[in-house]
């Protein structure tokens, strides 16, 4: 949104300087995007006067002018035509930045003749595109500054222009008039008044109006003959150039004018141009529409569209028609002002792409109350300005019942805000920004469709108020003494996968919960129970299933870049339907590339397997995950089946590891291989005990002792089966069993057959352990692999 001081100032009676007024825009939620104020740029020039011209002796088109300064008579080279004898100008001097040409000026020389300075023109200056000539000024004394000149004689150049950002829930500050009342509230001046007088008809209204649809629940129109559609005042077209509009005609310029003044969209027909009847309804499947864009819109059945017995004239709330449209040869208008529902018009403004002021307002919803008086104050304009007689006024429908009130508790800005408002400022803030107040309900004006309760009205108080002198001050206890852990079990388990995943050397990934039906089809989702209703993309239309597609499409995007070895992780939700319980908290990693840089040593390496089951074990130690556990074979579809398992106890899914399947790294052009795990944190059970503080550190004075033990099993035996089976031997007595050596004779190849060794590590609790009871834990190890795998020692 933007707009001019002076234009602010006609809706608010204020003396408050720019900075002051730019502050208090983004204190009160009207952030203040930019400032572009022209006096800035110009506050060193100053006035001179021309005392005698003469041809340069060496360029036909140059004059040498002796210049009256406030430093002297000065020498001044100028090609300007009408650089004459007696003319006022203004002064760049030596040092002095002229903005239109981006260069600071210096004494030269121009074919051989010394010049001080320059006479310039309002391009230069940019006050304007004129560059015909030097600034010719009717008034002024030599030395004055410019600005001030400016200032006095044609204030509107140099008139600030502020660019404020909107946010969604705040349409009513989406005209000029919405901001004014914010600022009067701050306490920065008086909002004017806006007197609404109606305007009588001459006639009766010739052009008939029906409504047959309730996506238009209010429409008005007029007829004004005899108007004349010339260029529009000086002061209209500045006000509309300063916000990057472009000038018309007038009629156009006063719509425009009303669009971003009183945020109020209107639309002017030539009347010549309407057969018969004007009925707004709903569009029928074939129908187009060529707009005042220049293009043609094929419109879809539920579209809002304005006919009349030729076909459709308008869309509305989004744009006019080219075929009814004004011009310089009208003299009879239908003036229009109304209503449209904001879901439909944003529906129908983004089917067609289609971005206009009028549908960015009426999609956030304009006051519906202000239609008829937003058409009398137009009509009062378009006779002031291009005259003519007007019509009665026809109104179809009625206004929309925003009434609504809510209870203003003054107590709750503590409890709600933490400041302290005394009950009568409250009150003097809500009517100062329009509502109405009776007892301790406050009605909300009509302008206002963002507040729909009694938080709202706290929210107004403290926003007026000023956020910035809130005070920071600590929650009273409840108790003396150590308060209780704020943190749930699953929050800190989250916590704690995050920073272990960080100190593994992963970067964190942030990224949507929303994927493209095709990505989610890979990963076990894409279903109707997952389905955004309305998504902001075509590529964000599904909850994900799961965290590795934005991994991977993460990492597609960095190869792309160049980026070829990654550690990603992302600690987040997935989710396998719409209802509640269907959601699960994940932790997934993602390692790309080699598993260290290259190096004139050879370490380099591809990732395996082994690297993300590592990384997973690490995750679920760190998060409270039993030492204990099963790992099976059986993945999703998404991992490679022959290098990738699943940790678990019994049914209950604790993590998946291994390489992530090449078809889905083709699908998402990632250049593998890459391994990847995913950790259900969630699905980890809680300790038994439930203790705040680690358990006790246990550390036996007796010496450990650690066994070797060599196997030979079939060759598809899995090293962790073997791993349980001696463990189990002596749960007590055996601390730990580790595979230290895998190997395979050629023998053995040919009988299909393998060596594994393990060593497995014992750690007395009572007592110093004998040869003999070595001895018995050995033999009973040897017992329990036998049985679990059939393996015999190795001779």
């Amino acid at each position: 949104m933007k707009f001019t001081l002076s234009w602010l100032k006609t809706h608010l009676d204020t003396s408050a300087s720019l900075d002051d007024i730019a502050y208090a825009l983004t204190d009160l939620g009207l952030e203040v995007e930019g400032i572009h104020d022209p006096a800035s740029k110009l506050k060193t020039f100053t006035l001179a006067k021309v005392l005698h011209a003469e041809q340069h002796p060496d360029a036909d088109r140059l004059r040498v002018c002796r210049v009256m300064t406030d430093e002297g008579e000065k020498q001044i080279v100028c090609g300007a035509p009408n650089a004459r004898e007696g003319i006022t100008v203004v002064l760049c001097k030596p040092g002095d930045y002229v903005p239109g040409i981006d260069v600071t000026l210096g004494v030269g020389k121009i074919r051989g003749v010394e010049s001080h300075g320059m006479m310039a023109s309002e391009r230069e200056l940019e006050l304007s595109e004129e560059h015909d000539g030097i600034i010719e000024l009717p008034s002024g004394e030599v030395g004055d500054k410019f600005t001030d000149w400016l200032a006095q004689n044609t204030p509107e150049k140099i008139d600030p222009m502020i660019h404020i950002k909107i946010t969604p829930n705040r349409p009513d500050a989406l005209g000029v008039r919405g901001i004014a009342r914010d600022l009067a509230a701050r306490g920065l001046g008086t909002l004017k008044p806006l007197a609404v007088e109606p305007v009588a008809g001459q006639f009766p209204n010739p052009i008939t109006l029906r409504l047959e649809t309730e996506a238009c629940p209010l429409f008005a129109g007029r007829v004004i003959r005899g108007v004349k559609n010339g260029p529009s005042p000086e002061w209209l077209q500045a006000r509309l150039k300063a916000i990057g509009l472009r000038p018309i005609s007038a009629l156009v310029d006063i719509t425009n004018l009303f669009t971003f003044d009183l945020n109020r969209p209107l639309h002017v027909f030539d009347a010549a141009k309407v057969a018969g009847d004007l009925v707004v309804r709903s569009a029928r499947a074939g129908e187009e529409l060529l707009a005042l864009d220049g293009k043609t819109y094929a419109l879809r059945e539920g579209m809002v569209v304005i006919t009349d017995d030729n076909g459709v004239e308008s869309l509305g709330g989004i744009m006019g028609g080219e075929v009814s449209g004004c011009d310089e040869t009208t003299t009879d208008v239908y003036l229009e002002a109304a209503y449209f529902d904001p879901i439909t018009t944003a529906t129908t403004g983004r089917a067609l792409k289609i971005n206009s002021d009028a549908r960015y307002r009426f999609e956030r919803g304009i006051d519906p109350a202000f239609t008829v008086p937003g058409i009398e104050l137009a009509t009062r304009m378009i006779l002031d300005l291009c005259g003519g007689t007007p019509s009665d006024v026809q109104v179809a429908g009625a206004v929309p019942d925003t009434a609504r009130a809510y209870r203003l508790d003054t107590d709750r800005v503590v409890s709600l805000v933490g400041m302290e408002i005394a009950a009568h400022d409250q009150r003097a803030t809500l009517e100062s920004l329009g509502f109405r107040l009776e007892g301790d309900m406050a009605h909300v004006p009509s302008w206002r469709p963002d507040v729909l309760g009694e938080a709202d009205l706290i929210e107004e108080i403290a926003r007026v108020a000023s956020l910035t002198k809130l005070e920071g001050r600590p929650l009273p206890r409840a108790v003396a003494g150590v308060p209780l852990p704020i943190l749930t079990p699953l929050q800190q388990r989250e916590k704690a996968a995050r920073r272990t995943l960080a100190a593994l050397g992963y970067n964190e990934c942030v990224t949507y919960s929303f994927i493209n039906a095709r990505d989610a089809a890979l990963f076990g989702g894409g279903t109707d129970a997952v389905r955004v209703e309305n998504p902001i993309s075509s590529e964000m239309t599904h909850l994900r299933p799961d965290l590795l597609p934005g991994l991977l499409r993460a990492a597609a995007r960095n190869q792309a870049r160049g980026f070829a070895d990654m550690a990603l992780f992302e600690v987040g939700p997935a989710f396998a339907g719409g209802e509640p319980g269907e959601q699960v908290l994940l932790a997934t990693g993602l390692l790309v590339g080699a598993a260290a840089a290259r190096d004139p040593y050879g370490s380099r390496r591809a990732l395996d397997v082994f690297d993300a089951k590592a990384d997973a074990e690490a995750v679920l130690s760190a998060i409270g995950a039993p030492a204990k556990v099963q790992v099976s074979r059986k993945v999703a579809g998404w991992w490679h089946p022959g290098r990738s398992g699943v940790i678990g106890l019994g049914p209950n899914v604790l993590a998946t590891f291994g390489e992530v399947h090449p078809r889905i790294l083709n699908a998402l052009d990632v250049k593998g291989p890459a391994v990847a795990f995913t950790i259900q944190i969630a699905n980890v059970p809680l300790p038994k005990v439930k203790t705040p503080t680690r358990p006790a550190l246990k550390i036996s004075d007796l010496q450990a002792v650690e066994r070797d033990f060599a196997f030979v099993v079939d060759a598809g035996t899995e090293a962790l089966t073997l791993v349980n089976a001696a463990a189990g031997a002596d749960k007590a007595l055996i601390e730990s069993v580790r595979v230290f050596d895998q190997f395979a004779s050629e023998a053995q190849k040919a009988e299909g057959k393998k060596s594994l060794a393990i060593t497995v590590r014992l750690q007395p609790e009572g007592k110093t352990l004998t040869d003999k009871d070595i001895e018995a834990v050995s033999a009973k190890i040897v017992e329990k692999v036998a049985k679990a795998t059939g393996a015999a020692l190795r001779s």
